[in-house]
């Protein structure tokens, strides 16, 4: 036995919250030898990125990807033993369709190539049909003023992403065909309603900072064969005690150290206690003192995604996804294989910063999304539609809003032995799943060392690969 680990010998902590955050922070917990507890209100893991059965469908809530530079994702991934379920890209290839376009020349691509940074999208832009020669050559410029900003500097978080992106020349097709096109589906809000800090968090780290940074991965199976199955037998093997449609009521401490986590029939005593919930949920649970003002954590606002799912009789797409201009299809993908269905193509629209259509019935839904998607793939047109439905997430994400920064707490609390985790905590990065497994590294990180135990390499080596 090593030092560390009988420094952390008889140790407990409890991480309150099964979503990808907890089930980091639990793993990274285990993994330095601490005795741990996950507690979940929910019947399963995986938070917000879960699968549910509809028929023979298995259905995810909604479509997430990550990128070749989402490096705590895709630690976890590892950690889990799913990476070969949810494979990146050999090189970013993004298909974008404008509507708006005669048939036969709607087609953009963004992809790259292998050359260094900026030069690995050079010829992809420099191509791009759906926008201007001009405007082609002020979107390069925005990149590298872009590219020169300090991501360290908080006034960056003040400002919105758009006013940037006029004052450097930026057309309104610019901004709909190249800079919403990705930040609204990475960011969830528009150029206009986003902070620069966020975005250029994403472009900078995501377009440039490696040529491979950019290259999309996405699950092959189900997420909750992922983020559920694998994640439990991860932590069943780690010795992670696991309870799910288990609610926790109240967390206290007795000032010196100790804490207890109070669930129905049962009050479980700690050394340590991660908080890996939603904001509000995190404010009331906290004890008195551990923030400095508690009431900010409800600034920090929401921000929804909803989801289309369409079933056809036979395939439409021969992509495994698009972006789409010229209609309100934002980003299809194709489920088909994943879902487990046999016969026919089911596809699944995001749709995010959904705040207009977030509360529309489905019906309404139905009539416009699939004139759209008839305009969008030619396929559809002779297709029947076998299934049609909708999945909603109200608080998707925060809302990545300026002014958000100074708002997103970090790991830890004023409380010794209270921690926090989640994407809406101060990661840097907007609410993704990389967002959310590196809070959870960070809680960990934070109560390994007020517990005494040295910092375990192979899980921080993330950190340094970022």
């Amino acid at each position: 036995m090593s030092e560390g680990q009988r420094l952390a010998e008889g140790r407990h902590a409890v991480v309150v919250g099964g979503g990808l955050a907890g089930v980091t922070a639990a793993l990274a917990l285990a993994d330095a030898g601490v005795r741990v507890t996950l507690l979940e209100g929910r019947p399963r893991l995986g938070g917000l990125a879960f699968s549910f059965r509809r028929g023979e469908l298995t259905v995810d809530n909604g479509q997430h990807v990550y990128l070749r530079c989402c490096t705590a994702y895709r630690w976890f991934l590892d950690r889990i033993e799913g990476t070969a379920l949810a494979p990146l890209q050999d090189r970013l290839d993004v298909p974008v369709v404008d509507v708006a376009r005669p048939e036969g020349r709607r087609l953009g691509r963004l992809r790259r190539d292998a050359l260094p940074v900026p030069l690995h999208l050079g010829r992809s832009l420099a191509t791009y049909p759906h926008l201007s020669l001009a405007e082609r050559a002020r979107v390069g410029r925005a990149a590298l003023a872009l590219k020169g900003l300090d991501l360290a500097d908080p006034a960056l978080d003040a400002q919105d992403f758009g006013s940037w992106l006029t004052a450097h020349g930026q057309s309104a097709r610019a901004v709909e065909a190249l800079w919403d096109l990705v930040g609204i589906a990475t960011l969830n809000a528009d150029a206009g309603t986003c902070s620069l800090a966020l975005a250029a968090m994403v472009f900078k780290t995501g377009l440039l900072s490696d040529p491979g940074a950019a290259d999309i991965g996405w699950a092959r199976v189900p997420l909750g064969e992922l983020h559920d199955r694998l994640a439990r037998k991860a932590l069943d093997s780690a010795g992670v005690r696991t309870e799910v449609r288990t609610r926790v009521t109240s967390v206290s401490t007795d000032g010196n150290g100790a804490w207890s986590v109070q669930v129905p029939g049962e009050n479980l005593e700690a050394d340590a206690v991660v908080l890996a919930v939603p904001q509000r949920e995190t404010l009331g649970l906290l004890p008195d003192g551990a923030l400095d003002a508690p009431e900010r954590l409800l600034g920090i606002g929401t921000a929804p995604i909803l989801n289309v799912h369409v079933v056809y009789d036979r395939k439409v797409l021969d992509a495994p996804f698009l972006a789409a201009l010229g209609t309100p299809v934002q980003w299809v993908f194709d489920r088909t294989e994943a879902s487990g269905l046999r016969e026919g193509q089911y596809l699944a629209l995001s749709q995010s910063a959904a705040q207009d259509e977030i509360d529309t019935p489905v019906a309404e839904l139905r009539a416009r999304y699939l004139p759209e998607l008839r305009r969008l793939l030619p396929g559809t047109r002779g297709a029947a539609v076998r299934d049609f439905f909708v999945t909603r997430e109200r608080t998707a994400t925060f809302a990545p809003t300026p002014g958000v920064g100074r708002l997103r707490p970090g790991a830890r609390t004023k409380a010794p032995g209270l921690y926090l985790a989640g994407a809406w905590t101060a990661t840097g990065w907007p609410a993704t799943m990389e967002s959310a497994v590196r809070s959870g590294v960070s809680a960990a990180d934070a109560a390994l060392s007020a517990l005494g135990r040295p910092r375990p390499h192979h899980l921080f080596e993330l950190e340094e690969a970022a």
